[in-house]
Parts: structure tokens; sequence; C-alpha cells
């Protein structure tokens, strides 16, 4: 097959050993805190689990580890079902915290110029 060009051994595996791989699969945010957030997805998430969640808040977008504190069955459509979580936020560090707390302010103070 040609000369090896890998930096490292691979060894076979025999037998079984499982793997999980992550994907982003899109969501639509319902509310946010500064610790925390409910969500809407097509599929549930499994209770006390721990995701990595990439938000875009106006211009900027932050990836915040997060744990399902609740996930509930918002809607049923033709097109499928609805799920609803609350994400709490898992020490979130200080660049997501300012950035989620900017977002928020910035919110605030919008709907209170209206």
């Amino acid at each position: 097959m040609g000369a090896e060009k890998r930096d490292t051994e691979r060894i076979q595996i025999l037998g079984d050993l499982k793997g999980e791989v992550m994907v982003f699969q899109p969501m639509a945010i319902k509310d946010i805190s500064r610790g925390g957030a409910q969500v809407e997805t097509t599929f549930p998430l499994h209770l006390d689990s721990l995701h990595d969640f990439r938000l875009t808040l106006g211009d900027r977008s932050i990836v915040v580890k997060g744990r399902v504190s609740y996930c509930s069955i918002s809607d049923v459509e033709q097109e499928g079902v609805l799920y609803r979580s609350g994400i709490e936020f898992i020490e979130p560090s200080e660049r997501v915290t300012a950035v989620v707390g900017d977002f928020i302010d910035a919110v605030v103070n919008g709907r209170r110029a209206l």
C-alpha cells in the first residue's frame, strides 16, 4: 500500500470499543439568562447530560457547556415533535459571561427605548 504516513502507530481493536460523535444540530433559543437558557429542538435532550452549545447572540458567537435540567414535549406538528429543554450553563468562562450579559443588556435596553 505504500509508505506509512502516520506520525503514531494505530492498533487494531479486537472486540467492541464504543465512542460518540458530537454534531451541532439547529435549535431555537426561547429565552436566556446569565445562568442558562431554554431551547427548542426537534429531538429530546437527556436529563442531566452535558453538551457544548453554540449560541449566536447578536453579532457574537460563543460556545458554552450546559447541563440539561429538564426536557419535555412542547408541540406535536405534522413535521414532527418539538422539545423544550432547560439548560444550566456550567462554569462559563469570563468571556462567555460577558457576551451573554452584554446581549441581555442590549435586548433590555432596546425594549426600554420602544
